[in-house]
């Protein structure tokens, strides 16, 4: 599915109408492709904090050329600042002292992110100066325009080697509709630094699960994580079954047809995972419905009972699959469990307090099993904001566009910003990546 007013907005009439008007103007995103470089372009380091000295080395390792200084004229397609150094609030002036000079030296769909850290971990003024750097990345991702991004990293002392998969992930177009987002490294778990021998491939010799995989947002996810190295077993509803074999064969993957919110359905796929691949190394709770109705209207006696379907599908038959294969060890150490939340779950809906009750509940299931997992298991979430697909085209036009114009990419996201990010989750570099929920959504205006 396409964005017509983007496509609009580029045609003569649309820029004259732009220009005149005042009319959103969206910037088209640049989107990663299969051997392309992670950073087409230089990024420029600065800081002084614990990990300013060893960034470099790291971009390099990851084929992004890097900088410490910037030349006269020179243009930079992403800035990474170190603000771990800063101690109290008056040395956040060294966030206006290294942005403001180069904001005007960025190329288009620049990548900025700023590293701090977890001011849950320090206190006093420390914990005072590093909390502020969350309103000042949210608030620069707000103004930064032309399909920039900022993100905000924190990273625990001691865990500064496992940063390399989440910058190589936020500088890169795979995070091209992720901005204003805060990601925590090393905060939750006992996981050791993984290293990965391919970074094209890094999934290479993994089994992931991927619910809902037929088609649309799953079907991105299976595709991604195939394109990555996984063996991918895609699980969908009997009458999806045709539309799954067709991709599982063209991703010479692998199938299961069942309803997820079935009794039996966790046991089943715990014996399949086991007998057929000898346990599994990604897990993808991507399958959910909407039933949606205002509470008032919505009753027990409804066909169907709308409220227990969603919460079944959506967060009932998640936290019984987890918890069914990890009790019989299905899943393998330093594998990765990822939820698929939404951004209802976050800021609400109207007509959806079932399906934002089940996805506030995923988000839940990373708080609750964050710190309890064994083995260098990982659970993490993300939460999908307006994204373009089959479903969301038979959405109103006004409403729809709305939802496509109310965030600071003034557009909608495409299945793949959701996959990618699941992606960088699954990939075991980011062993310290847990308990996080990212939201993919082009940082909404409200609730994000």
């Amino acid at each position: 599915m396409s964005d017509k007013y983007q496509g609009f907005v580029s045609s003569p009439i649309g820029k004259l109408l732009v220009k005149n008007l005042g009319l959103p103007n969206p910037t088209k995103l640049e989107r990663y492709e299969a051997g392309d470089p992670l950073v087409d372009g230089t990024v420029l380091v600065g800081g002084t904090g614990r990990l300013a000295e060893s960034l470099p080395g790291l971009l390099d390792v990851l084929g992004i050329a890097s900088a410490t200084t910037a030349g006269e004229s020179q243009r930079f397609k992403g800035l990474v600042f170190d603000a771990t150094g800063l101690k109290d609030s008056t040395e956040l002036v060294a966030l206006r002292d290294f942005f403001t000079p180069l904001l005007r030296s960025l190329e288009d769909c620049p990548r900025v992110v700023v590293i701090g850290t977890p001011p849950e971990l320090v206190k006093g003024p420390e914990r005072v100066a590093q909390r502020a750097l969350e309103g000042f990345t949210r608030s620069l991702g707000k103004e930064i325009g032309k399909g920039g991004t900022v993100q905000l990293v924190y990273v625990a002392e001691g865990a500064e080697a496992g940063v390399s998969s989440t910058l190589g992930f936020l500088l890169s177009p795979k995070s091209a509709y992720v901005s204003g987002q805060v990601v925590r490294i090393g905060v939750h778990g006992k996981a050791e630094v993984t290293e990965v021998a391919d970074q094209t491939q890094p999934l290479a010799g993994k089994v992931a699960l991927v619910t809902g995989a037929s088609r649309g947002i799953g079907e991105s996810i299976a595709r991604t994580l195939h394109r990555d190295g996984a063996k991918v077993v895609g699980l969908d509803v009997p009458q999806a079954a045709s539309e799954l074999q067709a991709l599982m064969k063209e991703l010479d993957g692998d199938w299961l047809t069942l309803d997820i919110s079935g009794d039996d359905a966790p046991q089943r796929i715990a014996h399949h995972l086991t007998e057929k691949h000898g346990g599994v190394d990604v897990v993808v709770h991507n399958a959910g419905i909407t039933r949606d109705r205002k509470l008032a209207n919505m009753s027990p006696n409804d066909k169907g009972d709308r409220w227990a379907q969603v919460l079944g599908v959506n967060l009932t038959a998640p936290e019984r699959i987890t918890r069914e294969l990890l009790d019989q060890g299905v899943i393998n150490a330093g594998g990765s469990i990822i939820g698929v939340a939404s951004i209802a779950g976050i800021a609400g809906n109207v007509g959806q307090t079932n399906y934002a009750a089940s996805k506030a509940g995923v988000i839940g299931l990373v708080d609750s099993l964050a710190d309890e997992l064994a083995d260098g298991i990982t659970i993490n979430a993300v939460a999908p904001g307006f994204i373009i697909t089959q479903m969301t085209a038979a959405v109103p036009f006004a409403t729809r566009e709305v939802g496509q114009r109310l965030n600071a990419m003034a557009q909608g996201g495409l299945p793949i910003d959701v996959a990618e990010t699941i992606a960088w989750y699954a990939n075991p570099a980011s062993s310290l990546v847990n308990g996080n929920v990212v939201r993919v959504c082009g940082q909404m205006m409200l609730g994000a």
